[in-house]
């Protein structure tokens, strides 16, 4: 199976090389073109000179030999001059070897009669230069320019005929070899602009599964480099170093709610063993004295069921599985009837409630119990702090989005390092003192738990020295469809 190194280097260096070969194509034929132009315009310019040079002569009347083919593809520049009927006067460079013909060479001669016939001498003729390119002796190409020879009447007396091959490839051999070298150094540069670019768009996926298979292993201080200049690349990696961030916290979450549960549930297992052990050892025959250790024994008992029903609670908030059973709720009669409801141990406290409302009546839709179990907790909570003879506000008001409930005290507040923490579990201000007064840490956790399952939001406000206000808030109609009984 390939890297996706490798995958994408070989795709980049692919369509990099398929690009250069285009570009090559399209740059051969543009400097083919080139070469052809610049040698016909070469040409033409120097069947005009020699017309030039020639005007005012006066041109032997006998023909040489006949005008020959072979002798075109011969390298070099073959000039001729031709008299208006075709016949072939001069001819340069005048040498035995384009003088003495071959038989071969004869066969590829062509009479005055078809030269003039030419387009390119037929123009010259008339008085205007040009130039023509044609294949002879099979497949080689040669290049011809025609200039007309005037005399001094302006008549045409002769035609300059100039013959060139050109490259059978269609350009030079050294310019060739530059062009292959140019290719080559271009998929040389496609090659390493491949390599770079596959690296380095794999560098980061590649440390991303290294990452995430550590991370899979259970290693969550894992995280990854955000130092690149994709933007893609840069949110993935800020997604997946807040996942694991989050993975880390529920983690170390999980692992400290083990613990606390464990030593919350340990202490009153710790006194019952006792307990039993106590009895074992004779005190269950002690009438009198047996009382007390059944009392603590169930004590510790109820306390046990209460958390574990607790923890039953926050298990199935955190699943999504709470069970509702909504329904409308006049929230002003019910903070009355739980004032009531808990106003005993208020009174052994020399605490009282005050319910505030502007309205008699504020509805929503809710499940009485799980409210009810919300407001029982932040009362409970709000009498254990608040000293003697003071007063508890309950607030219910109508407020644009929803009706918001709040329950203030005149305790001794909350020190602001641990306002953020006090809706978490097993969280405690004062750990001895909770403890003894018998508070698990779990209330205000189940509260939030609670509102948060109904669409509703909880928030504390807290001075040191001047009481704690916990406020909750929920829609006045909740998108909770109502629970037929």
């Amino acid at each position: 199976m390939q890297t996706i190194r490798t995958r994408l280097f070989l795709n980049y260096f692919i369509v990099l090389s398929l690009g250069m070969f285009l570009v090559s194509a399209l740059v051969w034929l543009a400097v083919s073109d080139l070469y052809i132009n610049t040698q016909r315009e070469n040409l033409l310019a120097q069947a005009k000179l020699i017309a030039a040079n020639f005007q005012d002569t006066t041109f032997p009347t006998q023909t040489i030999q006949p005008y020959s083919q072979t002798s075109n593809v011969v390298p070099g520049v073959h000039t001729r001059l031709i008299r208006d009927s075709g016949a072939v006067i001069v001819e340069l460079p005048l040498s035995d070897e384009m003088i003495q013909l071959t038989n071969a060479d004869q066969s590829e001669s062509i009479s005055p009669r078809e030269l003039i016939q030419r387009p390119e001498i037929a123009s010259a003729l008339k008085g205007t230069p040009t130039t023509a390119q044609r294949k002879v002796i099979g497949s080689r190409r040669v290049l011809y320019a025609a200039a007309p020879v005037q005399n001094s009447n302006g008549q045409i007396s002769g035609i300059v005929y100039i013959a060139m091959p050109l490259p059978s490839n269609g350009l030079p051999a050294a310019m060739i070899f530059q062009l292959l070298g140019a290719v080559v150094i271009a998929v040389l540069l496609a090659g390493l602009a491949g390599r770079l670019l596959a690296r380095k768009i794999a560098t980061p996926l590649e440390e991303l599964a290294n990452v995430a298979a550590a991370v899979s292993l259970g290693d969550l201080n894992q995280t990854v480099s955000i130092n690149t200049d994709i933007l893609e690349f840069q949110s993935v990696s800020l997604t997946f170093n807040e996942m694991t961030e989050n993975l880390r916290q529920s983690d170390e979450a999980k692992k400290a709610f083990i613990a606390d549960v464990t030593h919350e549930l340990r202490t009153p297992l710790t006194v019952i063993k006792g307990t039993i052990e106590t009895l074992e050892d004779g005190a269950l025959d002690d009438l009198e004295g047996r009382g007390s250790l059944l009392v603590s024994m169930m004590r510790e008992t109820d306390r046990l069921i209460h958390m574990v029903n607790e923890l039953l609670v926050l298990t199935r908030a955190d699943a999504g599985s709470l069970q509702l059973k909504i329904q409308d709720v006049d929230l002003v009669e019910l903070a009355r009837a739980r004032c009531e409801n808990i106003s005993l141990l208020a009174a052994r406290r020399k605490v009282e409630f005050k319910i505030v409302s502007a309205s008699q009546s504020l509805h929503v839709h809710a499940d009485p119990d799980r409210i009810s179990q919300v407001i029982d907790n932040l009362l409970s909570n709000a009498i254990r702090h608040s000293p003697e003879n003071s007063v508890i506000v309950f607030s219910v008001n109508l407020k644009e989005d929803g009706i918001e409930c709040s329950v203030s005290d005149s305790g001794a507040g909350i020190p602001a390092k641990h306002l953020p923490f006090i809706f978490d579990r097993f969280y405690r201000v004062e750990s001895s003192r909770d403890r003894i007064s018998g508070g698990t840490g779990l209330g205000l956790a189940i509260v939030r738990a609670i509102i948060t399952a109904h669409g509703g939001k909880i928030f504390a406000q807290s001075i040191e020295g001047a009481g704690t206000t916990i406020t909750f808030w929920l829609t006045e109609q909740s998108d909770i469809q109502l629970t037929e009984f």
